[in-house]
């Protein structure tokens, strides 16, 4: 073999693997949205790019998906051999804007198929200030888009030494994404319920904006995912903003501290199986100066 084939080889294989990496927290969504649909149905919903059906139902068992083994639903890749960055939330005292940063990809199902969506959403005042929509699980149809549009909100400067942390997802990993975060901190969950605030949004954005406004198309997608981060930062009122909406506590004088705590978890054994519950999100300690 020839060292140019060697090298266009492996590129392949690197690109396989990135695509692997990322189908794996949108995976465990879906499958946690409907329990028992089958990979193949996940196939043509999702359609990755290096993958045929036959090779994703492979990937997909061999991670532990079989439906007819709900028991090891909760094996997925071995963590312990995946480059992740340590958590730098955990024990973090939040005390303004563009201190911490929060990250997830999710996926919005419509006309038969899967688009994604990713969001990055200030953990002090809640606000999402960078999404972006995409047909593929690419970090540069990802992440990148959506870290792009934070950097040309704020500016590089006020984003140095922003810690944004994210799930263990192949996109916040790649070289693009490293390359675009020099400067701030990157930050990784271990475990999916170590990263709750960027679900909560995903879950929030979807469920009382999206769904409502019944987009038909990827082009009404767009702009109705517009309408809704715009309308949940200026509308929607938080408790833990002081009944301030995001927009609001960001544009005031007034400073909310909170304090990360430790995340729990517990394992609950049911019919000779282990089943991962998390006990509780992120807990708060809120007071005001």
């Amino acid at each position: 073999m020839s060292k140019q084939s060697f090298h266009q080889q492996l590129d392949r294989w690197l690109v396989t693997k990135e695509e692997q990496a990322a189908l794996v927290p949108i995976i465990r969504k879906v499958r946690k949205d409907h329990p028992r649909m089958s990979a193949r149905v996940m196939y043509s919903k999702i359609l990755p790019a290096t993958m045929g059906r036959d090779k994703f139902e492979a990937y997909c068992f061999s991670i532990g998906l079989k439906v007819k083994y709900p028991k090891n639903y909760r094996k997925t890749t071995d963590s312990s051999k995946t480059k992740r960055f340590p958590n730098l939330i955990e024990g973090t005292e939040v005390t303004g804007v563009n201190q911490v940063l929060v990250s997830d990809i999710t996926y919005y199902e419509m006309n038969g198929r899967f688009y994604y969506l990713t969001f990055i959403m200030d953990l002090y005042n809640k606000e999402v200030v960078g999404y972006s929509v995409s047909k593929s699980l690419k970090t540069v149809a990802t992440t990148i888009p959506a870290l792009k549009m934070v950097i040309r909100r704020f500016g590089k400067d006020k984003l140095k030494g922003t810690i944004i942390h994210s799930d263990g997802g192949g996109q916040y990993y790649a070289d693009e994404f490293k390359k675009l975060t020099k400067g701030m901190q990157n930050s990784m969950a271990k475990e999916v319920y170590e990263n709750p605030h960027a679900e909560r949004i995903n879950g929030t954005i979807k469920n009382d904006y999206l769904i409502p406004y019944s987009p038909k198309d990827e082009a009404s997608l767009n702009r109705e995912l517009a309408r809704a981060v715009h309308n949940y930062n200026t509308g929607k009122p938080h408790s833990s903003n002081e009944g301030m909406t995001p927009r609001e506590l960001r544009n005031s004088n007034k400073q909310i501290v909170i304090n990360v705590k430790k995340i729990k978890k517990t394992i609950e054994i049911e019919n000779n199986s282990q089943s991962y519950f998390p006990n509780s999100t992120v807990q708060y300690n809120y007071h005001y100066v």
